[in-house]
Order: structure tokens, then C-alpha cells, then sequence
């Protein structure tokens, strides 16, 4: 079996790990989450969007069907699921079961961000325009939605769902984005923006004030917090190297690069196994972390 890593960061890879459950191949795998019970939700482009498996890969259930027209971001937090319809630029939490609670924005409507090349606007507005992932803080219980493939803005909701205030810009300067594509939050409640055009995550107060920011990386697609308290990040080809999921300590060292296929979307569950999510190749690769 193909290692990767050194060290304590020693991983073995076993690619295409889950089976489609209805014999049919996975649609394009946006995102790969796990949840408390270590249940991995994989969040694909067909239906139904949602495919949860357990760590050793046994199909337990599929839903979604009818409520996400183009799955883009998926994080878990507690009991509830967060998700992002891309092109609808609707974001929307479902019990872990399939369930609605909670439905922002309205299917098809899009704030005005005028032009838009390679991804950068001519101006950010208020939501959404391609909202790109939609995290509970773990704090303030807040909801903050990445709004990025047609706007460069961060927006805070209360936990209701009532708009309390956006922030960024189109740019590269300090909190402004090229495309925030994930979220993270550490103990503390900063937030950890994949500001993906940008090559870099940026590190914010919930209310949006800069604090620093990571960089000497490939566009980041994902990033995630495991339960060891490092960061799990999802790196675009860059600089003729290949993609990587890249796994960070909490002050940004570099603990251990993965070469992966076009990832997208990754995953950690509380073995420390990592499921990277694949766009081109439309599977979930599986580093298991070797003890």
C-alpha cells in the first residue's frame, strides 16, 4: 500500500474507498465531512447530494434529493449539517438525517456584483451570489457563510437566520478576498478563511478584523479543523506541483503534505483519517494515519 508523510504524519492511501451505494458512479464530490460518530457525509453533484457511509466504508444512508440543486459546501457542527447550493445562492442547515432547519436566500436570486473576471468582482454586495460554505460559530453560535464564486464577502447571521452584517472586498489586501471558498474556526472563535484565488487563509475576529494569514500554498479549496486541533487543508495544482491536502498545526506549521488528486473537499475523523474529495476523478481517496 502507497504511504505518504513522515513520522508521526505517516498516512497510507487507499483510493476510491466508498462505493456508490446505488451502482451508479459518484456524481463530482464537492465536499467530504465526518460528523461526532465518525458517520462521513459525502456531499455530491447527482442525487441524491448526500451519501453517508460509516469509517469502513458501509453505505447507511442517502438524502437530499430535491433540496440542494448544485452542492458546493458542507461542514457539520454538533447535530446539524451546513450546506451551500452554489448556483441557486441559497445556504442551508438539515438535521444529520436529512431534515430542514434552516433555509437562507432565495433559489436563483443573486445580489448584484457587477462584472466578474476570473472570479474577481467588480464590487461585493450583501448575500448571496454563489455562497461557497455555510459554518456554526462555536461561540457565538453565530451562522458566517463564505460567499465567493460571485462575491468577495463573509456574511454573519444570527442563529435564526437574520442578516447581522457582512464584511470584504474584491482584492488581495488584508481581509479582502479573490474567492473565500471554506471557513474554519479555532478555540478562541477566529475564523480561518480559505481565500482561494489568493493562495492563502486568512485569520479573522468574528467580527471580521485581520489577525494574520497563512500563505506558500496552492489555492485552497477546503479547510477543516480536526478534533487534534490541526487544520486539514484541500490545495490546488499551484507552481507546477500537484494538489495536496496539507495538514497544519494551530500556529500554521506544516506538518505533513499529502499528494492528492484534484481535491476539493476533505475530511477528518477522530482517528485522524483523512477522505479527500475529488472533483475530476469523482471519488473519496482515504489517508489512513498510521499509529
Amino acid at each position: 500500500m502507497e504511504r505518504m508523510g513522515s513520522g508521526e504524519y505517516t498516512y497510507e492511501v487507499i483510493r476510491d474507498f466508498f462505493k456508490s451505494p446505488d451502482g451508479e458512479p459518484f456524481g463530482l464530490i464537492s465536499r467530504v465531512c465526518a460528523d461526532d460518530e465518525d458517520r462521513i457525509y459525502v456531499f455530491q453533484r447527482r442525487d441524491p447530494p448526500v451519501v453517508v457511509f460509516d469509517r469502513n466504508g458501509k453505505h447507511l444512508a442517502s438524502w437530499g434529493t430535491g433540496d440542494v440543486t448544485d452542492p458546493h459546501g458542507l461542514k457539520i457542527f454538533g447535530d446539524t449539517v451546513y450546506t451551500t447550493d452554489r448556483s441557486d445562492s441559497v445556504a442551508k442547515s438539515f438535521t444529520l438525517d436529512g431534515k430542514v432547519k434552516l433555509a437562507l436566500g432565495k433559489a436563483g436570486q443573486h445580489s448584484d456584483t457587477g462584472k466578474v473576471e476570473n472570479w474577481l468582482v467588480e464590487r461585493a454586495a450583501g448575500p448571496f451570489n454563489h455562497p461557497t460554505e455555510m459554518a456554526k460559530h462555536p461561540i457565538n453560535g453565530d451562522i458566517y457563510i463564505t460567499d465567493g464564486y460571485r462575491n468577495a464577502r463573509v456574511h454573519r447571521f444570527s442563529p435564526d437566520g437574520k442578516l447581522k452584517t457582512s464584511w470584504g472586498s474584491p482584492g488581495k489586501g488584508p481581509g479582502q478576498f479573490h474567492l473565500p471558498h471554506s471557513i474554519a474556526f479555532d478555540d478562541a472563535g477566529q475564523l480561518y478563511v480559505a481565500d482561494r484565488s489568493n493562495r492563502r487563509v486568512q485569520i479573522l475576529t468574528p467580527d471580521g478584523e485581520y489577525r494574520g494569514e497563512w500563505a506558500g500554498m496552492g489555492g485552497p479549496n477546503d479547510i477543516v479543523r480536526g478534533k487534534d486541533g490541526n487544520y486539514y487543508i484541500a490545495e490546488q495544482e499551484a507552481d507546477g506541483k500537484p494538489a495536496y491536502v496539507c495538514v497544519r498545526d494551530p500556529q500554521g506549521k506544516v506538518l505533513a503534505r499529502l499528494e492528492s488528486r484534484h481535491v476539493h473537499g476533505c475530511g477528518v475523523d477522530s482517528h485522524g483519517d483523512v477522505y479527500a474529495g475529488l472533483t475530476q476523478d469523482r471519488g473519496v481517496d482515504k489517508f489512513v494515519r498510521v499509529r
